[in-house]
């Protein structure tokens, strides 16, 4: 693989991250601010390395993630840390206190405070579990919150509630997708697969 470019990761995590929405060139072109000739390039270097797959409907083709594959599962894990990682300081203080959970198998912090940073109301976080462990995690929360100037806000998924409500296109969910990955990346991935 050749280095990553920004508009590589953007597109691929655009397609992860949205996966009600079947992109072409051009759909996904303005999102990211590009041509879609260069959308269109991009894409079909991705496809060249089997990181994206195609499908023809009529004269459009549409692109989606190889998710079969363990390689591009392990390339979208490396993004999505990498995303985390590039995040502003103020976002980034709040996935540390995240990873320090325990009881929850993935986490994504969405919401207001990508956006507004120290203006959000509370801290909107996703979270992936088991439902026997949903006491442990409220305890766990509880102690951040005491703590922090915000408040979590927090949206509980078991791992089949997950996978029905993407399928369900279900709104909350799909906008907590958006966000960054606190941990949990493999999780999400096994979730989103179809």
């Amino acid at each position: 693989m050749n280095d990553i470019t920004k508009n590589e990761m953007g597109m691929v995590l655009r397609i992860l991250k949205s996966p009600h929405i079947s992109y072409n060139a051009n759909s996904i072109a303005k999102p990211m601010g590009i041509s879609a000739m260069g959308a269109l390039k991009i894409a079909r270097r991705l496809e060249k390395e089997e990181i994206l797959i195609s499908k023809k409907m009529g004269h459009a083709q549409f692109f989606g993630l190889n998710l079969k594959s363990a390689y591009v599962r392990q390339y979208i894990k490396f993004l999505l840390m990498r995303e985390a990682r590039q995040a502003p300081p103020y976002v980034r203080a709040w996935l540390g206190d995240l990873q320090r959970i325990k009881s929850a198998d993935a986490a994504i912090l969405y919401g207001s405070v990508l956006q507004r940073q120290k203006e959000a109301n509370d801290i909107d976080v996703l979270f992936i579990l088991d439902s026997r462990r949903l006491s442990a995690l409220q305890g766990e929360i509880d102690l951040i919150n005491q703590v922090a100037l915000k408040r979590i806000h927090p949206l509980f998924q078991t791992k089949e509630d997950f996978t029905r409500n993407i399928k369900k296109e279900d709104k909350p969910l799909l906008n907590a997708l958006k966000g960054v990955v606190a941990f949990g990346e493999d999780r999400i991935i096994e979730g989103l697969e179809r």
